[in-house]
């Protein structure tokens, strides 16, 4: 049984490899070698894929020199149409979001763009692509687009992150050209754990909106400069007044913050080693590593397995969200390889490897 396990695999590794080089009905053969010898939902999964592609690529093999009519065709039919939900700019905003490279293409500002140029950028093409307004085939695609884009931009170190590692894409291209190590840092990408609603609603929800007050005399004449500078005055010191009153709930629980320290202990462990807690330990149920504090032993009058319990989950809470980063990471590199049309990216965006969701698997196994 083991031998036929190790068949099916070196079969799978060559199905994936026929794959890469588009060689479908090769990759088909070996991928159904390798059920036969042992079966496994991966092969499956694989299996569906190959068909899919294989279909495609017959596709635009017959049909390649009828494209260019077709298209055509299908554009002038589209606009033509009096019932249609979308107009012809709606849809050509989203067709430039897709064929963009970088986040401040899709933006349209420039490399060394203010926090405010990016923000305004964001909100010129936010009411353009909303999925509520403008129902284009990809519109959601696109305004999730420039929701990560403005994420990214507007932080500080992640944009920095950014401009030194390049887009996704070349992160990819670079990654895989490291002898064959597909390991990534991907914190660097934007981390999905605001959506692209909640951004807009940020920009155009619950706001403090500016407004100009302009103050003239009845009948239209001009108030004498000393009563302007008393009126300034008075309206400066309301308003100082207003942002102390403001500012008092945020400055209260600043002190109750500070109070608190005072009385708060350090925590009993750490996940991770440093000059406090040096002494390492694992727990006995899912053999996770820990470290405490030199004085543990004397210190700590607790249950040591209740003590473990909450390590435990602690560590596979981390790891959950960690694996979510990465899938989401992976799949956002798939919709862009898909959008390109770039098969090349798309596979290598699919074998990206995903660490901390199989520390989870092997945990739950």
């Amino acid at each position: 049984m083991d031998s036929n396990k190790d068949e099916a695999e070196r079969c799978m590794e060559l199905a994936e490899r026929f794959m890469r080089e588009r060689k479908y009905e090769e990759a088909e053969k070996f991928i159904r070698k390798a059920q036969k010898l042992y079966p496994t939902k991966k092969a499956d999964e694989l299996l569906a894929e190959v068909t899919v592609l294989s279909k495609q690529n017959q596709k635009s093999e017959t049909t390649e020199p009828n494209v260019r009519k077709r298209q055509n065709v299908a554009k002038d039919s589209t606009y033509s149409q009096g019932n249609s939900e979308y107009s012809k700019e709606q849809l050509e905003h989203v067709k430039r979001i897709k064929k963009c490279k970088d986040y401040y293409e899709i933006l349209g500002v420039n490399k060394d763009a203010t926090d405010s140029d990016i923000k305004k950028a964001y909100k010129k093409l936010a009411l353009q692509l909303h999925p509520d307004k403008n129902k284009a085939p990809g519109a959601a695609e696109a305004f999730k687009a420039i929701g990560n884009a403005v994420a990214i931009l507007t932080d500080t170190e992640k944009r920095k992150q950014y401009d030194t590692y390049g887009p996704e894409e070349e992160r990819v291209q670079n990654a895989h050209n490291r002898q064959g190590h597909t390991h990534y840092n991907y914190t660097r990408g934007f981390e999905a754990d605001i959506t692209a609603e909640e951004l807009f609603n940020m920009f155009f929800g619950v706001g403090f909106p500016q407004q100009e007050f302009y103050m003239r005399r009845p009948g239209g004449r001009w108030m004498r400069q000393t009563d302007a500078q008393a009126q300034h005055a008075h309206s400066q010191q309301i308003n100082g007044y207003t942002t102390f009153l403001q500012m008092l709930p945020v400055l209260l629980l600043i002190m109750l913050t500070m109070m608190s320290s005072f009385f708060i202990s350090d925590p009993v462990y750490s996940l991770h080693a440093s000059s406090k807690y040096s002494v390492a330990r694992t727990t006995q149920a899912l053999k996770v590593s820990y470290y405490v504090k030199e004085n543990f032993h004397s210190e700590y009058q607790g249950s040591l397995r209740r003590l473990e319990i909450s390590i435990e989950e602690e560590y596979v809470s981390n790891l959950r969200q960690t694996c979510a980063r990465e899938k989401n990471y992976r799949d956002n590199i798939m919709w862009k390889a898909r959008n390109l049309g770039d098969q090349d990216l798309y596979f290598k965006a699919k074998s990206l490897e995903t660490p901390s969701c199989k520390k989870l698997q092997d945990l739950q196994a």
